[in-house]
């Protein structure tokens, strides 16, 4: 991809949302023209506490006129709680914060949830700029304005949408990340390609058996961010077609709760994808050639799809989901390579009988 087309994508992206995301190996100038042409006086950092995640929110925040703290808080799923979320609002009234100042959050999906709905809240709400540190919370997690903690009872079943000012997406931060993190990222992007179809799976296609010093993260942040962007363009506050983004997800919110958050949010769905595939063949929605393409691409990635969970504890899960109506599972299923469905209902019996296929691995009679 040439400049002038990555260009062309981001003017896009902007006119869509209505708030810029910014790709890029290095973005401090970036963000500090962005926070000097809005005329921010006073920001607040909040970060995650991680070693490389802090010392990334400070090179890119030093030294930029207004700010008045930074503000590491050591997060993980676990932690994404209504707990960490009311020390977090303290750490904000004890670094001088007022309505007149302006949050900005660096990390991963978990601190842009958290690090949003807290700007959201604070003082019935101040502006939110997201510094997006992971390759979930680029493609993903960073962009669409929702916001919010788990509660014992579910995930994210506490929250608001609320758009931020912006997003950046310093792409030099993934060469920071452990593989296995990258390669959980990558389940979000994968979900996107099954979800877009065409050119940009078959690229994910290509891309996957080399090393991951060889890919070309600028254009795949781009690409990847396009598809959420143009679905949630559409539906800014998930009353329709922006459940298509959960694709996978309902099993792995499910799977994550059943595992007391030990799998992580890109390993489940992972799995989630496997299981929406099964699931779609069941209901004889889904071709064989098109669920043998998704599993070969996340082989390829050595993403997981073989659930270390016993199936009941997961369905039962499974039952909070936020996509549920009148006390039934709603699911998104593909009925194939680029064409996804929502509010797909299915009997119980058939959703208990994928959670038993998924302990078991892939095999050549996954589609018989």
């Amino acid at each position: 991809m040439d400049p002038q087309e990555e260009d062309r994508i981001l003017i896009e992206i902007n006119r869509d949302l209505g708030y810029p995301i910014v790709t890029g190996p290095d973005l401090r100038a970036e963000l500090r023209a962005f926070l000097g042409d809005r005329d921010v006086r006073r920001f607040v950092v909040l970060c995650d506490a991680q070693a490389d995640v802090e010392r990334l929110a400070r090179r890119l925040t030093g030294g930029i006129p207004g700010r008045v703290g930074l503000l590491p808080f050591a997060l993980g799923e676990k932690r994404k709680s209504l707990a960490t979320l009311e020390r977090v609002l303290d750490g904000l009234i004890a670094a001088g914060a007022d309505r007149g100042t302006t949050v900005v959050g660096v990390g991963g999906g978990v601190a842009s949830d958290l690090f949003g709905f807290a700007a959201a809240t604070f003082m019935r709400g101040v502006p939110y700029v997201h510094v997006a540190t992971s390759l979930v919370a680029m493609v993903d997690a960073a962009i669409g304005g929702k916001t919010g903690v788990d509660l014992p009872s579910g995930k994210n079943l506490a929250g608001v949408f609320r758009d931020p000012l912006a997003v950046f997406a310093p792409t030099n931060a993934i060469e920071t990340l452990p593989f296995r993190h990258v390669r959980e990222g990558l389940a979000e992007t994968v979900k996107h390609g099954v979800i877009e179809g065409g050119d940009f799976f078959e690229s994910l296609e290509v891309l996957a058996p080399h090393p991951f010093s060889k890919w070309p993260w600028h254009a795949l942040v781009t690409d990847s961010a396009k598809v959420k962007t143009m679905i949630v363009a559409d539906d800014r506050t998930e009353r329709g077609a922006r459940e298509l983004l959960n694709l996978g997800h309902t099993f792995a919110h499910g799977i994550e709760r059943a595992s007391a958050f030990r799998i992580s949010h890109g390993a489940a769905v992972s799995l989630g994808l496997r299981a929406a595939g099964l699931l779609a063949l069941r209901a004889g929605r889904f071709s064989d050639v098109d669920h043998l393409r998704v599993l070969a691409l996340l082989a390829l990635l050595r993403l997981p799809m073989t659930m270390p969970l016993d199936p009941g504890p997961v369905f039962d899960a499974m039952q909070a989901d936020k996509k549920k109506r009148d006390g039934r599972l709603r699911f998104v299923l593909p009925n194939a390579i680029g064409d996804v469905e929502y509010g797909v209902e299915v009997p119980d019996r058939d959703v208990r009988a994928v959670l038993k296929r998924m302990t078991a691995p892939p095999t050549d009679a996954e589609v018989a």
